[in-house]
């Protein structure tokens, strides 16, 4: 394959193709693989090519799975034009995304009655019933989340539904569980493939299909988080309140036994309790809208009691037959979940995490399992298909790949060969520089507003500098909606821009691009953004991107450490800031500034993690001098691109 690069006009990348090698070699041996594969390489290449061999030779399909929809969506690009240039030309592939990013227009048949109310949701409804939108990502612009949540599929009826037959969801549904031979490429997101893992371990009916030649995870940096995510079961007591009078509704309409409406009750006024409490603590310990908080020692509520009537109405739901099984099932899942919430709230099931967030503007209770390696070596690594785990930022420092690659197989549980490191091939060197403010007081929640205004006028100063094109990189909601209030008191000499709420980007991102402004960001920005040319020319890290030290996730992955600082949190700190520095450079010809405002990297701190940080980043030129990076940014002609 690589022999015809040349004659086809393709780039020959020596990382590319010892990836792909790679990747060749762990399948005809039957093994798992882990590779980085820096930013430049190619690597949807990289593992597209030996894909697309061995589904030829197998006759079997490929899953790949990102954690983003944007990458879902160019490696379906990307598997389109390296086919059709190396002569595969029928290749069968389906981009499977949550369910959440499809249209319901069961749903939507409701919001458009002549009685319904007129709202925003109505009319994206109407637009949806003419057959104009079938996914998120049709709506030009975005939309809210909470508008779009009336009308995504939530509950699919599946083939009780009138609208299956021109339902982008149920035909993707079906064709990622095709039988062999019937598709070439699945590619899904995180989120679906380890559902899929979660019901093959449990023996019911798989969401893709059982027999792939090769599974590849793209973006594997995030896998654990999306595991946890997937295995975590959150209430909130508006829905389970609304859950159990279905309960009521159908276990009374069979059995017509009153003595049910006072166990719900019983019920109902154990979960008061409970979020009572949650509240108060949420109240009390949370600083901002998305921490995960402890919940204090639930004492006083007959949870015992409440454990024996639950199981009594998931006994009731068991020997039911109706016409509305699927319904009766899911009623007897969350039934089942709510078992499992008073058993730990009780202290009598000891093998799962408990925290209290906020969800949607109310009180939630979530719980998940502690031990998620070994869930994903019991379903992914078992040997049975071979599994590619691939990123961009995977490593630590350390002598051995063993001891780089140490911080992702302790969390995952992965069980398979390191293969060597592929560098990015882009001249760091000399086209970055990497500037530290020491300038800016430590960040605690003491100072917070003290270093706000510090990192705030430094922030500024260096937009200056590269005359906006600059994208900041804030680790907490919070410091971007304080850094944003002030700017627009301010006169600035470019535009301001700030993300939007939604999973699309791509407005603002076009009108940062044209405007070449600064733009505000958290959480999607810090990876999965590719903004190539002189339309970015610095990305400023606000604050380093440590895990907050009090999240109950990170303070048991802490007690099982003998040094958490070093084992936990310097590591995880690391893959983030990695990957949102990697925004700045994206083509052979970028340059840029990479400017971090948090003191506890400059010399003067010396804190242990600095050499760790300067080791993992690929900046050499390092200065916090801001009259050298000025010079450095004449000297490049940064100001001056056009």
């Amino acid at each position: 394959m690589y022999d015809r690069f040349p004659r086809l006009g393709l780039r020959e990348r020596t990382g590319q193709q010892d990836m792909s090698l790679d990747i060749a070699d762990a399948y005809i041996n039957g093994r798992n693989a882990m590779v980085e594969a820096g930013v430049g390489i190619g690597k949807s290449f990289a593992y597209l090519i030996p894909g697309l061999l061995i589904n030829h030779i197998s006759q079997q399909p490929v899953i790949i799975a990102t954690s983003s929809i944007q990458l879902s969506e160019q490696i379906h690009k990307d598997l389109r034009v390296i086919g059709s240039r190396l002569g595969f030309t029928t290749v069968r592939s389906v981009v499977g995304k949550g369910m959440g990013q499809y249209a319901c227009r069961y749903r939507a048949a409701d919001l458009v009655q002549p009685e319904a109310p007129d709202s925003p949701a109505a009319a994206l409804a109407r637009r949806i019933t003419n057959y104009e939108i079938d996914e998120r990502a049709d709506i030009q612009g975005g939309i809210s989340d909470a508008v779009w949540s009336e009308v995504c599929v939530n509950d699919c009826k599946f083939e009780q539904c009138r609208y299956k037959s021109t339902c982008s969801f149920y035909d993707m549904r079906a064709k990622i569980s095709a039988r062999a031979g019937d598709m070439d490429f699945i590619i899904v997101n995180q989120d679906l493939l380890i559902r899929d893992l979660i019901k093959k371990k449990e023996g019911t009916r798989p969401l893709i299909t059982e027999q792939p030649a090769l599974i590849v995870i793209d973006e594997a940096h995030n896998l654990e988080a999306k595991v946890r995510d997937a295995r975590t079961l959150e209430f909130t007591l508006r829905g389970t309140s609304r859950m159990l009078d279905d309960v009521l509704q159908i276990l009374f309409r069979q059995s017509a036994d009153k003595s049910l409406m006072a166990q719900v009750r019983l019920v109902k006024s154990c979960l008061n309790s409970i979020f009572k409490q949650a509240e108060a603590d949420l109240l009390q310990t949370a600083k901002q809208d998305n921490d995960r908080i402890k919940l204090s020692e639930i004492k006083g509520i007959p949870l015992s009691r409440g454990i024996q009537l639950l199981k009594d109405f998931q006994l009731g739901l068991a020997v039911l037959t109706s016409r509305n099984e699927r319904e009766i099932d899911n009623l007897y899942e969350a039934v089942h979940g709510l078992i499992d919430l008073f058993a730990v709230l009780s202290g009598s099931e000891q093998g799962y995490l408990l925290w209290a967030g906020t969800s949607r503007r109310e009180a939630s209770i979530s719980i998940c399992p502690k031990n998620i390696s070994q869930f994903l070596k019991q379903a992914l690594f078992n040997g049975k298909t071979s599994v590619i785990l691939t990123s961009a930022t995977m490593c630590q420092g350390g002598d051995t790949l063993e001891e780089q690659y140490a911080y992702l197989t302790q969390s995952l549980g992965y069980k398979g060969d390191y293969m060597e490191r592929q560098p990015s091939p882009f001249d760091y060197n000399s086209h970055t520089m990497m500037y530290i403010s020491g300038s800016v007081p430590y960040y605690n929640h003491l100072n917070r507003q003290e270093y706000l205004e510090a990192a705030y006028k430094e922030m500024l100063r260096l937009c200056n500098v590269t005359d906006g094109r600059t994208l900041v990189l804030f680790s907490a909601k919070e410091d971007m909606k304080f850094v944003y209030g002030k700017l627009r008191s301010e006169t600035l000499a470019w535009a301001l821009h700030i993300q939007q709420e939604g999973s699309s980007q791509d407005g603002v991102i076009a009108g940062f691009r044209h405007s070449k402004g600064v733009l505000l960001s958290t959480g999607v920005f810090w990876e999965g953004i590719n903004i190539e040319g002189s339309d970015l020319s610095q990305v400023i890290v606000f604050r380093l991107p440590f895990p907050v030290p009090s999240d109950p996730v990170y303070e048991y992955k802490a007690s099982k450490a003998n040094n958490p600082l070093k084992e936990v949190f310097v590591p995880d700190m690391l893959l983030r800031l990695r990957q949102g520095t990697g925004r700045l450079i994206r083509s052979e010809t970028d340059l840029g500034v990479l400017s971090i405002l948090d003191s506890r990297l400059s010399a003067a701190a010396a804190k242990d993690y600095r050499s760790k940080v300067l080791e993992a980043l690929p900046f050499k030129q390092v200065t916090e001098d801001f009259r050298v990076l000025e010079r450095f940014v004449q000297a490049k002609g940064i100001k001056r691109r056009i």
